[in-house]
């Protein structure tokens, strides 16, 4: 009777209005009662790629991880299969969730209880449900029968949810992007915006709300947040999609290149242009012009940017003759431009036409929970380049990841990881599972030295000679925050106004010494 309530209850929330993690979580929820599993996932089909909609009893990082048919022959057998598929326990075939079980403590044992449906639709495989267990003989039992009911339930539950997913953003979903322009760049670089925390998800509703328009946006945020994966994915959203997303960093032109490179030439115009040539405004007609690192663009060319917004027209250089062009306007800095305005630096009137609709993407910091996902999908990347076997992050690691500060945001994020999975592989064979620990990490995550020592007030301090620039320096900072909160009986703010810094700095600076 129970099986029976379950799958009616599974087959009752199709027609729920429900949001497609809403559906697919409570679908997991659902099967927890007849597949006695303590791990499983629900994944959609992209090309020859597995992708992770849902999961429960699997670690974070294991829903950043992309798995390739290829690189996982029992997702592959599952695949190709026609029915549900059980696993012998003896099977010595590498099991895609090895070290990822939330009730694996030692993250490296070996799963072995096993088992996938192939989920169709119409003979059309969109996608696998897997359950894993600890217990060998945890799916003896289950009835073949039963397996292909669940199937089949799950199968029009990533149907239904697709469905409605491509009714609700109609605009996103009209196709890939037809030019080779688009086509490379995508292959190149992604667009995919990782994160789960509440902060991403206000991001991605900015993103489905002014990529709907044809709004100036201007992207704010410090170095390393991703502030080009946002353009990307406000483009993706966009009418323009089918048309070319033209990029230039202002901040790697020259003043005399500048306006040629934005706005063309013509022949003669002035010693080198040896032919007519095109700017960035003209290439992207039709579409949608990205400006990076806007608050670099020097005064004498913001003039003619802010003519080139406010009517449409541009002139290439050397030339009398108007062009008009319709083109999207995006632009990122990770300056504060209201300071540069201040600095006499930045045209008021530009910064107002580029304005029209900011967004600031966070700062890691600030969406630590977010943390595990990130590590896991650039394990998955790095392991594909360096064609390594199956890699996971050990739990002390994670925790370390999770406390830093993150000066260099998700970039410096993904390169740790590169750095950590390269050490952690070093002499390991091929094909064996690897594990990152928090010795791979790094001297930047370094255990809170509680000596406590103070600096004296009038005298150098010396360090060990076996000390590296960036370790004396690290120790000089240690010192001298400990000073200072000694000076306040612990107060942090006081520290801060002692040590000239403002109170939020220096929370980020101690959590990077380790001394939080």
């Amino acid at each position: 009777m129970e099986t029976l309530d379950t799958l009616l209850a599974i087959a009752a929330d199709l027609t729920a209005t429900l949001s497609a993690k809403d559906r697919y979580q409570r679908l997991l929820a659902s099967l927890e009662h007849v597949i006695p599993y303590d791990a499983a996932a629900l994944m959609r089909l992209e090309r020859d790629l597995l992708i992770p909609m849902a999961a429960r009893g699997l670690s974070a990082d294991a829903m950043g991880r992309q798995y390739a048919l290829n690189d996982h022959p029992r997702l592959g057998i599952i695949c190709k299969a026609d029915r549900p598929v059980r696993f012998s326990s003896e099977a010595h075939l590498p099991d895609p969730f090895d070290g990822l079980l939330l009730k694996d403590p030692s993250a490296l044992a070996h799963i072995h209880a096993c088992l996938g449906c192939p989920l169709r639709v119409n003979d059309q495989l969109i996608g696998v449900l897997t359950a894993d267990a600890l217990d060998p003989a945890a799916f003896d039992h289950l009835d073949t029968r039963l397996l292909g009911a669940v199937g089949a339930l799950a199968g029009a539950h990533m149907q239904t949810s697709r469905l409605i997913d491509a009714l609700e953003h109609s605009a996103e979903r009209q196709g890939q992007i037809a030019t080779d322009l688009m086509h490379d760049m995508h292959l190149r670089q992604g667009s995919q915006i990782l994160g789960g925390s509440a902060v991403m998800e206000h991001l991605r509703r900015e993103i489905d709300l002014v990529g709907q328009s044809d709004f100036t946006v201007l992207v704010l945020g410090e170095t390393g947040v991703g502030k080009e994966l946002v353009v990307r994915a406000i483009h993706k959203a966009s009418q323009r999609r089918e048309a070319p997303l033209l990029y230039l960093n202002c901040a790697a032109l020259p003043e005399t290149l500048a306006e040629s490179e934005l706005f063309g030439h013509v022949k003669g115009a002035f010693t080198g242009a040896s032919r007519d040539r095109a700017g960035k405004f003209e290439l992207a007609d039709g579409g949608t012009l990205f400006l990076d690192e806007i608050g670099e663009l020097h005064l004498s060319v913001q003039a003619k940017l802010l003519r080139a917004i406010q009517a449409g027209e541009i002139q290439r250089i050397g030339s009398e003759q108007n062009i008009h062009v319709d083109v999207r306007l995006l632009a990122a800095t990770n300056r504060s431009l209201e300071r540069e305005m201040e600095l006499g630096r930045f045209r008021a009137d530009l910064f107002h036409r580029l304005n029209v609709y900011p967004i600031s993407v966070p700062p890691l910091r600030d969406r630590r929970e977010d943390i595990p996902l990130l590590a896991g999908f650039f394990c998955e990347r790095t392991q594909r380049r360096l064609g390594l076997g199956p890699v996971r992050i050990s739990p002390d690691a994670i925790d370390l990841l999770c406390r830093y500060a993150w000066p260099g945001n998700v970039r410096e994020l993904e390169n740790v990881i590169s750095r950590a999975v390269l050490k952690a592989s070093f002499a390991m064979p091929r094909e064996e599972q690897i594990l990152v620990g928090p010795v791979h990490l790094g001297s930047d995550f370094p255990l809170p030295d509680t000596s406590g020592a103070a600096i004296p007030e009038d005298t150098d301090p010396v360090f060990p000679a076996t000390l590296s620039l960036r370790e004396a320096v690290k120790d000089f900072q240690r010192r001298m925050i400990r000073q200072a909160l000694s000076k306040n009986e612990g107060n942090w703010a006081g520290a801060a106004r002692r040590l000239g810094m403002q109170r939020s700095n220096l929370h980020h600076l101690a959590m990077r010494l380790g001394l939080r």
